[in-house]
């Protein structure tokens, strides 16, 4: 007969409970044959010390196997690591059934409890092995008897067949039943895993999902919201679910929503306006599902909602059309850059000749509008040229404190009025893989951005240098400016993407290019500066460089990037 694959190992918890549990019926049958063999002593009055021997030192044997052996469980195939369990079984029950010839008491009946422990917990060689032990021993009892002349042998060898032959079916369905189990327990366990993962999963993508999810009820109970659903629903949003939809005015038009999805059993979808208290409603675009067929007897339906800001929408559009058309901009940008420099010089040739002081303000706003589409006309030139280079620059050093504080000085030299803040130098005389023209594009044009919406102080501007104490360098601008929107934060560094109608989108992403370039980094975040005896919080774009101990270099790398 093949031998089959081992029954629990696959389930290690599973399997030290079963045997854990046989263990304890060991010891559980060990101390009812004790007292059986006492009680038989108290009422016959007679000193069968031997039976009541070989009890004490089972309950002793089982009970040092359950205290030894309980949490390592052994091996299901057949092998001598069975013999201090369905081994002593067996010769214990042989033994008192030999002891008690006389027939006042049949033990035949405790054959049972090894052929169970073999079925259950071994294979089904083991269990077949057991079995046939155990009739090979009812067979020899019988033909012993035969030879002592008691009784009729022939019914006792029927007997004895009978028993092994129930023996080997009991031995068989258990395996079978137990194997089966496992296998069920297996697939349970499997399941369980998979759920699980998906489980923590599910939670991975909502909890970073960019579009908002909400799940509620009937009732417009929010029984799951993604951070980004709480942040589009305004300060109202509890992070702890479950919230009424109803309670708020504002998020009336979703639950309206909702409820025409459980009542159609449609999937919905919307553009709603959430009125906030501020200046502006949030524009949502709303889509809805309900998670299983109406009508279903197994659970409630629940409607699972996305909520997508369309102002972030139309802005990835833009970008993403305004990308698109990038090279063919730089391509019309290099064709009309001399034409529109011959408009600059014709204008400021006939400006000297006029004498009217509106010719002279139609000149002025000439010559205003020509620089604005020049300083366009490079913007786009330069991403082009930037976006072509491949690799990063040759090593060129500079010693960061002493350029950034020249490129400061020039910087205020063009309108010292205006142009107002605080220089704090701090790297030292630490040097800095960067071409300094490159740096210099990239701080003016973090100046100029910082000065557009910095407050009224003196200090509500600051420019600095530092060095962190992991050895990190890096230079900050800083303003007491306004925290930006989250839907502009994630597309700052993006080409062609600006919050403004006059500005090109070109100025952030070029500084993100020249910093690549370089090995250095760009980043923004909000920080907190001390302005008198206030702490006051601002916009700050910190560069990180890959420092340098080689002395500075005077090559600049500017004509690496003309066309």
């Amino acid at each position: 007969m093949p031998r089959t694959a081992p029954s629990l190992p696959a389930s290690p918890p599973s399997f030290q409970r079963l045997w854990k549990a046989f263990l304890t019926a060991r010891v559980m049958v060990a101390l009812a044959l004790l007292l059986l063999q006492l009680l038989a002593m108290v009422l016959n009055q007679a000193g069968e010390w031997a039976p009541l021997g070989i009890s004490l030192g089972y309950l002793l044997a089982t009970s040092l196997l359950l205290a030894l052996g309980a949490h390592q469980p052994p091996d299901p195939r057949p092998g001598l690591h069975w013999l201090p369990s369905i081994g002593v079984d067996i010769a214990l029950i042989a033994l008192l059934e030999v002891l008690h010839q006389s027939g006042s008491m049949n033990f035949t009946a405790l054959f049972g409890l090894p052929v169970l422990m073999a079925g259950v917990l071994g294979t089904l060689t083991l269990a077949l092995g057991t079995t046939a032990g155990v009739t090979l021993l009812l067979l020899a009892w019988a033909w012993w008897l035969g030879g002592q002349g008691a009784g009729d042998a022939a019914q006792r060898y029927l007997q004895a067949a009978l028993t092994g032959t129930g023996y080997f079916f009991v031995a068989y369905l258990v395996h079978q039943l137990a194997a089966r189990l496992s296998s069920e327990q297996l697939v349970a366990r499997r399941s369980q895993m998979d759920a699980r993962t998906q489980k923590a999963v599910s939670a991975l993508v909502m909890q970073h999902l960019a579009d908002g999810v909400l799940v509620l009820n009937r009732q417009g109970q929010v029984r799951l919201a993604n951070p980004a659903a709480l942040l589009l629903l305004g300060p109202d949003a509890k992070a702890a679910t479950p919230f009424m939809l109803a309670h708020t005015q504002a998020w009336r038009p979703l639950m309206e929503l909702a409820q025409a999805t459980f009542e159609q059993a449609q999937p919905q979808h919307a553009d709603v306006n959430i009125l906030h208290e501020g200046p502006s409603p949030m524009a949502l675009r709303i889509r809805t599902w309900l998670t299983h067929t109406p009508g279903a007897l197994d659970e409630e339906p629940l409607c699972v909602m996305f909520l997508h800001d369309l102002r972030e929408m139309e802005a990835r559009l833009r970008t993403e059309k305004l990308a698109s058309m990038g090279r063919m901009s730089a391509a019309v940008a290099h064709e009309i850059r001399n034409p529109l420099a011959a408009i600059v010089q014709a204008n400021e040739l006939l400006a000297e000749d006029l004498g009217e002081p509106g010719h002279r303000r139609l000149s002025q706003m000439i010559g205003q509008n020509a620089e604005r589409l020049v300083r366009i006309t490079e913007d786009v030139l330069d991403a082009a040229r930037v976006q072509h280079q491949a690799g990063h620059a040759p090593p060129v050093t500079l010693a960061l404190d002493a350029t950034v504080a020249q490129i400061w000085h020039d910087w205020q030299a063009h309108d010292r009025a205006r142009r107002q803040g605080r220089l704090v130098l701090a790297a030292g005389a630490v040097h800095v893989e960067f071409d300094p023209e490159h740096l210099r594009r990239v701080l003016v044009n973090l100046l100029d951005n910082a000065l557009r919406y910095k407050g009224q102080q003196a200090e509500s501007l600051q420019l600095g240098t530092r060095t962190t104490a992991g050895g990190q360098v890096g230079v900050q601008v800083w303003s007491d400016g306004a925290p930006l929107d989250k839907s502009v934060e994630r597309h700052l560094f993006e080409p062609f993407f600006s919050s403004e109608s006059r500005s090109s989108g070109l100025g952030l992403y070029i500084c993100r290019q020249l910093c690549q370039r370089h090995g250095a980094a760009i980043v923004y975040q909000r920080s907190t500066r001390m302005l008198g005896s206030d702490a006051v919080a601002g916009n700050a774009f910190t560069v990180s460089f890959r420092s340098s101990t080689r002395p500075a270099e005077t090559d600049s790398l500017f004509d690496t990037i003309v066309v």
